[in-house]
């Protein structure tokens, strides 16, 4: 018997029952499939629970010598691997769809908290203009009432008021509310500033309900953000271990199925050029970002200074420097959106509509993208119309968030620490995006508010 023939456990020809399982059989599943076909939360389930099964089990490049040699064993080991390119497809679609669908749930969810913020401080805001509406016409109706007095009127219930004894409004209003001569000749001043205090009792209702259903929403968003990083922490996994396995699995499969005289170790050299020549590519195209957008950056400084500062001033440094106060310009590059309302953008399969809750910044295809300032990652994954999307928390209740980053352009990942104007990912056209640009926001109290003035205020030039 050869030493490559017998069981496929003893083998390790042939896709173990363990290596099937962990994949799901080796069933054929498309990113699309999986989500229109409803997959994703059952076979993901399985999947996010079994890490990355088998690494141990890839076969080397000795197997694949020695089954070259042998035609049966030759056999196996091509159905071994054509199972397991099959498989880490498999894993990667399942998985990135997962993440996807979670990672929409987390921004409807967040969208959810932050109209329920707005509608909860529009309430209170309208409550308190009623309350201010009603003491004004209490005093109103005060000075009348001392006016009175102090033209002979007889009316001892006058007392109560001068005894500086109201505690608020309303109790004024009820007291000034038995002067029959007084609301006799001011019965519409009297009438408006009780409609007043009724209206701003009212809205504290609902302003109270308002923020219970914030707050509610607020732990669901936060708890849907934890699921989706999950998500996204399994399928970069499964990304990893396809493109750590699957350019070696291919040139060995090539290499079984060759009958010309190329040997395996030319197929070997053939995958160490190949992944030689990218890195030297990707390491290219990241420094000729970087230097169009230092030039872009330099572009708009000489602009400001022309313009004798323009929004922000030239004073507070480019891309990346970090400022007296700690923090950093996220990107180079000019503002191209400001944060406010606007239209319905579409792109790559995904919408926004929910008005623009960031600035973003126009400095180009894989330019770099820079911490803020000092924190901790909270986020690193996909999520829907932010596409690649990192979250960064500062302390202290303020969170930046950089979205559409570029595939594959992450310089950290969940949990890592970082300081201020480290490269933390590159920039992308990811999610709801029309072209290559910076999203950045930034999270007070879980709500995101203009970065803008909150960048100025710090020192940044925008």
């Amino acid at each position: 018997m050869s030493e490559l023939s017998g069981s496929p456990e003893d083998c390790g020809c042939a896709p173990t029952p363990r290596e099937l399982a962990a994949f799901g059989r080796g069933r054929s599943v498309t990113r699309r499939g999986a989500i229109g076909l409803g997959v994703v939360g059952i076979a993901a389930a399985g999947l996010l629970a079994s890490a990355p099964a088998f690494a141990a089990t890839y076969p080397s490049w000795d197997d694949v010598e020695k089954a070259k040699a042998n035609q049966s064993a030759k056999a196996r080991q091509v159905t071994r691997i054509e199972g397991l390119i099959a498989s880490l497809a498999n894993d990667v679609a399942v998985k990135q769809a997962e993440a996807e669908r979670l990672g929409a749930e987390y921004i409807a969810a967040q969208e959810a908290f932050e109209e329920a913020a707005d509608r909860a401080a529009s309430l209170q805001e309208q409550a308190d203009a009623e309350a201010a509406r009603a003491a004004a016409a209490a005093d109103k109706l005060g000075r009348l009432a001392a006016q009175q007095y102090r033209m002979g009127g007889d009316d001892t219930s006058l007392e109560l008021f001068f005894s500086g004894s109201a505690a608020s409004a309303d109790d004024l209003l009820a007291r000034l509310g038995t002067m029959d001569k007084l609301l006799d000749a001011n019965r519409s001043v009297y009438a408006d500033a009780v409609s007043a205090r009724d209206n701003a009792q009212n809205l504290s209702n609902q302003a109270e309900v308002a923020r219970t259903e914030r707050d509610r929403l607020q732990q669901e968003a936060e708890a849907k953000m934890i699921r989706a990083q999950e998500a996204a922490t399994a399928a970069q996994a499964a990304l990893d271990a396809q493109s750590e396995h699957l350019e070696v699995l291919e040139a060995q499969l090539a290499a079984l199925k060759d009958t010309t005289a190329a040997t395996v170790a030319d197929y070997r050299a053939g995958v160490v050029a190949r992944r030689k020549a990218r890195e030297a590519r990707l390491r290219r195209e990241r420094e000729e970002a970087a230097r169009r957008a230092r030039e872009e950056e330099e572009r708009r400084k000489r602009e400001e200074a022309a313009n004798g500062g323009g929004g922000g001033g030239s004073s507070g440094g480019g891309g990346g420097e970090v400022q007296p106060s700690g923090w950093v310009r996220p990107a180079y590059g000019y503002i191209s959106a400001w944060f406010g309302s606007r239209g319905t953008i579409c792109s790559n399969g995904y919408c926004t509509s929910s008005g623009h809750r960031g600035i973003d910044f126009a400095g180009g295809c894989s330019s770099p993208i820079f911490a803020a300032a000092s924190g901790r990652v909270i986020f690193a994954g996909f999520s829907g119309a932010w596409g690649n999307y990192i979250k960064v928390d500062h302390g202290g209740g303020i969170v930046t968030g950089y979205a559409h980053i570029k595939p594959g352009g992450y310089n950290v990942g969940w949990g890592d620490t970082v300081r201020a104007g480290q490269t933390i990912a590159y920039v992308g056209n990811t999610g709801a995006s029309t072209g290559c640009h910076l999203h950045f926001e930034v999270y007070s109290g879980g709500v995101r508010i203009n970065p803008a003035p909150f960048l100025r205020a710090r020192g940044i030039s925008v």
